[in-house]
């Protein structure tokens, strides 16, 4: 039993309010329906609009995987890839009036299995008639083998829009080298940001290590320097990641565009072969009809070959006005292109241009928070690393001292127990011992109530023979 996945599309109606409708809906359905398809099922959409609307630029379509397709990761980005491919042929002005669409969108399961393994017919219009070629016939070995013929002779029918044609190809061309060269080097970038994040977080763990085998302030200061490190080796990741899904991705997919370009480009070539086949077949058989008339006796043959270079006839003329068609639309749809291109690279670019300023902004205050911090760091007398101690808050200027007079009472101070004698000596003078102590320690350990706590004053007699 094969096991595959199958995603649901949903199709939902048009918004009553016009403002409310999503600008990237642009489907003629007024009725809700879900179908599940198979990634098979988008291909078989892929190559039918190449078949109905040959010469338009289809989109381009996620590609096969054929190892780990069934992982989470995988199956959502192909849903992802899928959904895109789906709304961008939905908006496609050459695209979404093809019925190929609409079945894929609403048929339910018979149906469509129906559609898809009918062989059909291609209908291609004519100013005088409509005609239906089979496919089968067409495609038949014969008629192949006259186109490789025609191919090879290089005896192609000329338009007026050649030279046209020829200039387009030089220019998609040149356009598809430089895109390929610039996604290269985009490329490179983010592979070149991966490594800068590793190689920030090797640089941070270093830095780390380095700090723990110091003690000081020095070691504080370049564990600091690794958390930074850290810090810049998860910011430069994450931005590797944007660059990758906002330029990387973008480039990428453009050069897809550019070969969807390239295939209508080469379904224009396909339809003027086609085209100048039918008419060398057309010469052909009136060059051997002419013969059968000029020979007596070939009526009968004459008759068949007259029929057939009728039918060579219309099926030049349907060739015609289909190599005409498909070349009208090809015109419109590389105009289109050149149109959609300049804006979606400019927005590319800005958005590019934008990522670059943020992530250089948040590089740029990481590293500034890191300055202060080793500034900060200083050496003392052993030439150890150290921090400076932190200012103590401004105090108040303090009074100043009042001269004490002779004999004059030291008011009490609770936070400072004082004992002081004054002498005074037979003449007059006077005269006071330097203190013992500017402090007494209290005689307990508890702290003592200053109420209980007195300092007295006293005269000592005087002293014999001054």
């Amino acid at each position: 039993m094969n096991k595959y996945t199958s995603y649901r599309v949903d199709v939902r109606p048009p918004a009553v309010n016009p403002a409310e409708q999503p600008q990237d809906v642009m489907l003629n359905n007024s009725a809700f329906s879900a179908v599940l398809r198979r990634y098979s099922d988008f291909l078989w959409l892929y190559e039918r609009l190449h078949s109905e609307k040959a010469g338009a630029v289809v989109p381009p379509l996620p590609e096969k995987q054929p190892v780990g397709r069934f992982s989470p990761v995988f199956v959502e980005d192909r849903r992802r890839n899928l959904e895109i491919f789906l709304r961008r042929v939905a908006v496609h002005p050459e695209l979404s009036d093809a019925k190929c669409l609409d079945n894929f969108l609403r048929a339910d399961d018979m149906t469509f299995q129906v559609a898809k393994n009918a062989k059909g017919e291609i209908i291609l219009a004519s100013s005088t008639m409509n005609m239906a070629i089979s496919p089968k016939k067409e495609n038949s070995f014969k008629r192949w083998f006259a186109e490789a013929k025609t191919s090879i002779s290089g005896d192609l029918v000329r338009s007026p829009d050649d030279d046209l044609f020829e200039e387009i190809q030089r220019y998609v061309h040149g356009l598809d080298t430089q895109m390929r060269n610039v996604s290269s080097q985009a490329t490179g970038l983010v592979r070149k940001g991966k490594e800068i994040a590793n190689g920030l977080f090797e640089f941070g763990l270093a830095f780390n290590l380095l700090g723990q085998s110091e003690a000081d302030a020095l070691g504080d200061a370049l564990s600091k320097m690794g958390e930074t490190s850290d810090r810049l080796s998860v910011l430069s990741a994450d931005h590797a990641e944007k660059e990758m899904s906002q330029f990387e991705e973008p480039l990428q997919d453009y050069i897809k565009t550019i070969h969807a370009v390239k295939l209508a480009l080469q379904r224009r070539h396909e339809k003027r072969l086609s085209y100048s086949t039918c008419l060398a077949e057309v010469e052909s058989k009136q060059s051997a009809l002419a013969k059968l008339r000029a020979t007596p006796g070939q009526d009968a043959k004459a008759y068949s070959v007259e029929m057939s270079l009728r039918r060579a006839h219309e099926a030049s003329h349907v060739a015609q006005e289909d190599f005409a068609a498909v070349s009208q639309r090809v015109l419109r749809e590389v105009d289109r292109f050149k149109r959609e291109k300049a804006e979606d690279m400019r927005r590319t670019v800005l958005d590019y241009i934008n990522l670059q300023v943020e992530y250089n902004k948040k590089v740029e205050e990481i590293w500034a928070t890191l300055i202060p911090q080793l500034e900060r760091v200083q050496l003392d007398s052993n030439s150890n690393a150290m921090m400076p101690p932190s200012q103590p808050p401004p105090q108040p200027p303090a009074a100043a001292p009042v001269p004490m007079q002779p004999n004059q009472q030291m008011p009490p101070n609770q936070n400072m127990l004082q004992s002081q004698q004054i002498y005074t000596t037979a003449n007059g003078t006077t005269f006071a011992p330097a203190p013992m102590s500017d402090q007494i320690p209290p005689p307990f350990a508890a702290p003592v109530d200053p109420s209980m706590l007195s300092v007295q004053y006293r005269t000592p007699p005087p002293m014999q023979g001054l």
